[in-house]
């Protein structure tokens, strides 16, 4: 059987390329139907560099720390790697061979609000706290909160601090990552929601934990069957932290006073896009995939994965 040459055939390209398009719109609904709170679908190169994790052509390209838990009573083996440890532009969460990390909710921060529908209440997250890591800077905005409201801010839980003996700790400060910077969450099926980090694990339980999100994030993910006390537990869930000033909205970039999940992921997405267009991947035969984030959109060379 001949193949067509897609050059001499550009419309066919077209039509193939608007129906791939259509399949990851439709596939990043929620599952809950409410359509307050709606995923985005994921770009072709940040789908490629999540399939090349998950089908294990690349792993944890450069650890940084090692040793965390996404599932409490789990294996340690979930690292913090980045695409370059002398000048990273990512960080991201990896359990090596093939898996990433899970999701559970974390109701730390303000609650109430039109869309506290009670599945953060304190009777369903044993370990909440008032306050998130960043609260005196988001104060410090003085844009009329206090602090993140955990069913507005689709934030990340990210880096670990402690002092246990032996305890494992992760600062993403010290590679470049901001407070409240835009960061990027893809769950299974295409979805793609755009959240900020916003806190931090600490030492409170047995091990040291990854993989958390505000319950506004994991309901754009999973819908409302999420709770202060019921998460996902499929290690297939990635979480890119961007490095560098760019990736912070700061007071003016984002709509923090926001009354609903819809609103505020709005506000942040066009930095989000820019943040993921950065990225490009060159897959190297099917032992490693090599990803960088390019400052301004320039290329210097290389190449482009299909778009």
């Amino acid at each position: 059987m001949s193949t067509a040459n897609p050059m001499r055939y550009p419309t066919l390209q077209l039509c193939k390329r608007t129906f791939s398009t259509l399949l990851l719109f439709l596939a990043a609904t929620p599952t809950s139907g409410d359509s307050s709170f709606l995923a985005n679908a994921v770009p072709h190169n940040l789908n490629d560099f999540y399939q090349g994790l998950k089908d294990r052509v690349a792993s944890c390209q450069h650890s940084l720390a090692g040793g965390f838990y996404s599932i409490d009573d789990g294996t340690n083996t979930t690292s913090y790697c980045t695409n370059d440890p002398h000048r990273p532009s990512i960080i991201y969460l990896s359990g090596g061979n093939g898996t990433l990390s899970n999701m559970d909710v974390d109701c730390d921060g303000v609650q109430g609000g039109s869309q506290d529908d009670g599945r953060c209440s304190l009777g369903r997250s044993p370990d909440y706290q008032d306050a998130t890591a960043f609260r005196d800077l988001i104060q410090s905005f003085k844009v009329g909160i206090s602090d993140l409201n955990t069913y507005v801010h689709p934030y990340v839980v990210f880096g670990n601090s402690g002092s246990k003996p032996g305890w494992r700790t992760f600062d993403p400060t010290d590679y470049g990552v901001r407070p409240l910077s835009v960061m990027a969450v893809v769950c299974p099926g295409n979805k793609l929601v755009y959240g900020i980090w916003g806190d931090t694990n600490g030492d409170d339980g047995d091990n040291p934990m990854v993989g958390e999100v505000s319950i506004a994030l994991a309901t754009a993910c999973w819908g409302k069957n999420m709770t202060g006390d019921s998460g996902y537990d499929g290690m297939d869930v990635l979480y890119v932290a961007f490095t560098g000033e760019d990736a912070v909205p700061g007071k003016d970039g984002a709509d923090w006073a926001a009354k609903d999940y819809d609103s505020f992921e709005r506000s942040i997405q066009p930095l989000g896009e820019k943040l993921v267009q950065r990225m490009r991947g060159v897959a190297v035969g099917r032992k490693a995939i090599s990803l960088w984030a390019v400052a301004g959109g320039a290329l210097a060379g290389g190449l482009w994965l299909a778009s």
